[in-house]
């Protein structure tokens, strides 16, 4: 290969893979040339993981590459911590991470090189004990023994006792030589114990003859294995190695950016996590933002810190279609610096606690109501970047339209993190005099999506229970008003207006009533006093209970629904009538007005009932 080509490769490739001596890769470990980056997270193996790998080198089997990453690129640096069994490294900054490979390293070490027990998970009680392991000499020497079997796992204690009611006892190396164990931390000792061990038997020719035979057939295996290493090298960017680890760990668990930047923000005397946790504590005073995740502050600070450099391209002269775009995902928040965490923080915890006031405002109070915590994070962000501007009743007005058109426009339903990017773009620029914001603009919602949910959950569902409340919806039983219901912790769920057996004996469409036209917010204490009754009955027993009729027809508008459909057990009339009415609510709320065709919501209205015809009643409710 020409040296041009070869350059052209360097340049290309962003990895090495070679072999390095089993023992070589652990003696670096012990001194702390390799390490471990803080983000990996503690990992114990059962013994049937560890006796597997032990036999698999004894016989000097393959067991997988590992990976590491090269640690000289001082703008990609991770906090490092040793592997377990490691005390006091000599090297506190390390030239290697691993990256995959963590459990068969930190295995393989605690076994053959740290001379202590290794930490092991017992399978049946999950709780960590600690093992010596050894060879059972003549098993390992018996070619129709399984490897596994000829290794043996004993106590701390170095005594057993075994399910014949024999014991093991390696307290002693006289025991373990009498034992016929030869254990496994002194591979790379051999020479010293098997001095002793000659001493012992007088040099017993057989005993020679069996030792000899073990190091040559299995022990050398150790001393000879060769390790393939991936090495990563250091020009690799941190969302490339948090993809890498991700796709590499076999472990099963995901790598969020919080911990990756946590270990690189400590590699600049930085503690992140110890930031966060002093944040988070304040969070909690607020309802709405008790299930703030640290991914989700790292998101917020990521979308003002981008719309700053954006602001500042602008004020530079760049051309618009050169801008830098501003969004949230994986790859912008790895980006993050250290600095723009520092200078953002602040601000982005008031904006978060601005976001909190302002949808209390909105009558959405806990973490479960919000649809979509993303969008929490972009309404943060908006705060943080409007400040003072955000103090106004226009303002504040416009905001809560572009909430309620995220919400009940299902927006962020997909390209979560590209969408806050728009938003804490578009927003800011609108409320200036600028374009609505695609949020709104994309918000077209139909009948169809009204009549077509029949689950409790999602954002349309959310957002429209969000609107009877902030609407002063109030609960039939209690006369009190939903918000103050929920203030006081009862469980206010999504109940049918026209009982589900009712229905049915009506024969009217199970699609129709379970759909949301037939759900409204309510305690279970007025549910259960629903219950199956037509609703003329339950109706009149609320009155009979002390509730005049006057009132409860204001508890029942409150709701958007006509209470004289209700009195006559009409559920085609109160169908219609509340369709267009919560129409009507949800285009004041995202500033629409629907001109949609109802005659879906009509056309199975044929028969008059109780004399009432359905028409006329519909018209005189909805005008």
């Amino acid at each position: 290969m020409t040296k041009t080509a070869e350059n052209q490769m360097n340049s290309i490739s962003t990895f090495d893979i070679t072999k390095y001596p089993l023992l070589d890769i652990l003696k670096e470990i012990k001194i702390g040339r390799i390490q471990l980056p803080d983000f990996q997270r503690d990992w114990v193996w059962d013994d049937a993981h560890v006796r597997r790998l032990l036999a698999s080198i004894s016989l000097a089997y393959p067991i997988g590459a590992v990976m590491m990453l090269q640690q000289g690129n001082q703008r990609v640096q991770f906090k490092p911590r040793p592997i377990d069994g490691v005390n006091t490294p000599e090297y506190k900054a390390p030239n290697l991470l691993i990256l995959d490979g963590q459990q068969r390293l930190t295995t393989l070490f605690m076994v053959l090189l740290s001379q202590q027990p290794v930490s092991i998970e017992d399978q049946k009680s999950q709780n960590l004990i600690k093992k010596w392991y050894y060879l059972d000499i003549e098993k390992c020497l018996d070619p129709n023994i399984d490897r596994r079997s000829a290794i043996i796992a004993i106590p701390e204690s170095k005594k057993m006792r075994i399910y014949t009611g024999d014991l093991i006892d390696c307290s002693t190396l006289e025991k373990e030589y009498e034992a016929g164990l030869f254990p496994l931390s002194k591979v790379f000792y051999f020479s010293e114990w098997r001095s002793k061990y000659c001493k012992y038997w007088q040099y017993d020719a057989q005993k020679l003859e069996l030792l000899d035979t073990l190091e040559l057939q299995v022990l050398k295996k150790f001393e000879h294995y060769q390790m393939p290493v991936i090495q990563l090298r250091d020009s690799l960017p941190k969302e490339a190695v948090c993809q890498v680890f991700e796709d590499t760990n076999t472990s099963g668990c995901d790598l969020n950016y919080f911990d990756l930047m946590s270990s690189s923000y400590c590699a600049e005397d930085f503690s992140l996590r110890d930031d966060w946790k002093c944040r988070e504590n304040r969070f909690q005073s607020f309802k709405v933002l008790r299930k703030l995740r640290n991914t989700d502050f790292l998101q917020a600070i990521t979308l003002v810190a981008g719309y700053s450099r954006r602001i500042e391209a602008i004020k530079n002269g760049w051309n618009l279609d050169k801008l830098p775009a501003v969004a949230c995902g994986r790859s912008e928040v790895l980006k993050l610096s250290k600095e723009e965490y520092q200078t953002w923080a602040d601000p982005i915890v008031r904006g978060f606690e601005e976001a909190a006031r302002f949808l209390y405002s909105q009558k959405i109070f806990d973490a479960g109501d919000l649809a979509y915590p993303i969008q929490l994070v972009a309404l943060s962000a908006i705060f943080t970047v409007l400040g003072e501007r955000s103090r106004s009743e226009q303002v504040r007005s416009a905001i809560g339209r572009w909430l309620w058109s995220g919400m009940l426009g299902e927006i962020y339903t997909r390209w979560q993190e590209t969408q806050a990017g728009r938003d804490i773009v578009e927003v800011p620029n609108w409320l200036a005099g600028g374009s609505l914001p695609s949020t709104i603009t994309q918000a077209n919602i139909s009948v169809d999506r009204l009549l077509n949910i029949r689950k409790r959950y999602g954002a349309f569902y959310q957002g429209l229970a969000a609107l009877l409340r902030r609407e002063g919806a109030i609960d039939l039983s209690t006369g009190e008003e939903i918000n103050d219901v929920i203030y006081f912790e009862e469980q206010i769920n999504s109940h049918h207006i026209f009982p589900i057996a009712w229905c049915r004996k009506q024969g009217i469409d199970p699609k129709r009533y379970n759909c949301l036209v037939n759900r409204t917010p309510l305690s279970a204490k007025t549910n259960r006093q629903i219950g199956s009754k037509a609703p003329s009955v339950y109706l009149r027993e609320l009155e009979l209970f002390g509730t005049s009729a006057r009132r409860l027809d204001e508890m029942l508008r409150s709701h958007f629904i006509n209470p004289e459909t209700l009195r006559c057990d009409d559920f085609e009339a109160f169908f219609a009538a509340r369709t267009r009415e919560l129409m009507d609510l949800i285009g004041q709320a995202i500033g629409k007005s629907f001109t949609a065709d109802f005659s879906v919501v009509y056309s199975t209205v044929s028969h008059p009932q109780n004399g009432i015809q359905n028409g006329s009643l519909i018209s005189t409710f909805v005008h």
